[in-house]
């Protein structure tokens, strides 16, 4: 008998009432950005992790396992074969159920949320403020590095259309049923502010903040009908196709999973995002807000 399928979203209680079961995958996706002279440097959660984390969750390693090498940009998918592998040493398997969490305001769980999505796993969901909301309600949590699980069996199929490319994105500026979100915050977006090669944003974009979708003092994602009316302010629960972008195309994950939470059936993650954009002096960006 197939084990049962998981929600996109649990929340902490259902995660330790869940803690034993045999085929459960829990992963912490933790990385930090800290602040260096014109930008940021992302650095890797595992330090964290290994001083604490959730009982039996392993880590993922978005700044190694789960990003391409062979780019300049950081942090972009992988290969289907290298994310398999990585999933595999994971303990996850085809069958498996995993839950994805990090430190932040879930932006971070998200992007392996979605990364497993495009290579065609539907079997994982993000824990609702993460470790966060996890400690602050005193649960269970475990020191050390985790054991290595059995290796898992993960077959990737890659799903057209969840990750978009620059020229996709440029190719949109002119179609009328495509609407692009910038998931930065209203200063970056307004260009007020940039941590990449030029500030501003693609022409025609809306701005919903993803560090907007959850409540501050938990990490935990707004009220379902608070995030549905924000981003239908933002007009973008229609038929149109959806494609989110931010500066590395992680708050875009954060926005992308949000919008398939609240029923959108088109959403693509521009992986690339403002990184690549912007270092491209022939696409164009605007300033000011829209």
């Amino acid at each position: 008998m197939p084990t049962p399928t998981l929600q996109p979203l649990v929340e902490t209680q259902w995660l330790q009432d869940h803690l034993k079961d045999p085929d459960l995958r829990i992963l912490d996706c933790t990385v930090f950005l800290r602040p260096v002279e014109g930008g940021v440097r992302p650095e890797s959660g595992r330090a964290q992790w290994e001083q604490a984390h959730i009982p039996g969750a392993g880590f993922a390693d978005l700044l190694g396992d789960l990003s391409d090498h062979d780019t300049h940009l950081p942090i972009m998918m992988p290969p289907a074969t290298q994310f398999a592998d990585a999933m595999e040493r994971y303990g996850v398997s085809d069958d498996s159920r995993v839950v994805l969490y990090d430190a932040g305001t879930n932006v971070w769980a998200a992007r392996v949320w979605w990364m497993l999505r495009a290579f065609g796993f539907d079997r994982a969901a993000v824990l609702n403020g993460g470790w966060k909301k996890w400690t602050a309600e005193g649960r269970p949590t475990s020191t050390g590095a985790t054991a290595a699980p059995a290796r898992g069996r993960f077959t990737p199929e890659v799903r057209a259309g969840l990750i978009a490319d620059w020229r996709e994105v440029l190719a949109s500026l002119d179609k009328p049923g495509v609407r692009l979100v910038n998931a930065l915050s209203a200063d970056e977006h307004s260009g007020k502010v940039t941590r990449v090669a030029r500030p501003g944003h693609i022409p025609g974009s809306v701005n919903v903040p993803a560090g907007s979708l959850v409540d501050p003092a938990t990490n935990a994602f707004l009220d379902l009908n608070e995030l549905r009316a924000r981003f239908e302010r933002a007009g973008l629960l229609g038929d149109s196709r959806v494609v989110t972008y931010c500066g590395g195309g992680i708050a875009a994950s954060g926005d992308a999973f949000v919008l398939s939470l609240l029923g959108a059936q088109d959403v693509a993650v521009y992986d690339g995002s403002l990184a690549e954009w912007s270092s491209r002096p022939e696409l164009p960006l605007v300033t000011g807000s829209t």
